[in-house]
């Protein structure tokens, strides 16, 4: 059983111990994520999230008590400044640990350790509710659209059957007049050939007319 023991020894004395999880954790803070062994990043995450906990803190007492661990004045003064913006959110889980596998040379399980900054998941719930309005305005610009061309389609439909009306005379004007001269060629056709016949009947009536009075005119010589 592990009782009252606090961490893991690493196969390693007390002072090269700290010296390496203070140099860890400086590097952390600098670049945001390391790469190191799997039992490495599990006792890392611990100090990480203390100091973490002191840099939102934020007074003269927390400073002093993380420069103690971290050796580097430029990334305690960072750390303190951008804490409450970056980890406000919460009151832990700062880190996050990923593993990557096995290690070529000795396989031994690495993991990846790196800073949870919320400022990228906000923005992206920020984009969410973006892309949510902008579909809804489009909705409503479609919306307004179709209202827009409702009275459109009215007026073409009113001015739809007067162009109707307008083309429709004109097709009867043409049935008129075909009709017209349909009608009009066979009385003409009618009317010349009666007038020759009555023309020609006259002269023939007048001939067997005058014959037999010029016969009874010899006669009664």
């Amino acid at each position: 059983m592990r009782h009252r023991k606090a961490s893991l020894k690493l196969n390693r004395t007390t002072s090269h111990r700290q010296a390496m999880f203070r140099n860890m954790v400086t590097s952390l803070f600098k670049h945001e994520r390391i790469r190191t062994t799997g039992a490495k990043a599990k006792e890392l995450r611990r100090l990480a999230e203390h100091l973490i906990t002191l840099a939102k803190r934020g007074d003269l007492h927390a400073r002093r008590q993380a420069l103690a661990v971290i050796r580097e004045k430029d990334v305690v003064h960072k750390l303190f400044e951008e804490a409450n913006k970056k980890f406000g959110h919460s009151a832990g889980g700062y880190t996050r640990i990923v593993k990557l596998g096995r290690r070529a040379g000795d396989a031994a399980p690495m993991s990846l350790i790196e800073l949870i900054v919320p400022e990228a998941g906000g923005k992206k719930k920020a984009k969410k509710k973006g892309a949510k309005a902008a579909v809804a305005k489009t909705k409503a610009g479609t919306a307004k659209k179709a209202d827009a061309k409702s009275p459109d389609k009215k007026k073409s439909a009113k001015k739809a059957p007067a162009a109707e009306t307008q083309t429709k005379p004109k097709a009867k004007k043409k049935e008129t007049s075909a009709q017209k001269e349909e009608k009009a060629k066979p009385k003409k056709a009618s009317g010349k050939k009666d007038q020759p016949e009555a023309k020609s009947a006259a002269p023939k009536k007048k001939d067997s007319v005058e014959k037999p009075e010029e016969e009874s005119k010899e006669e009664k010589s």
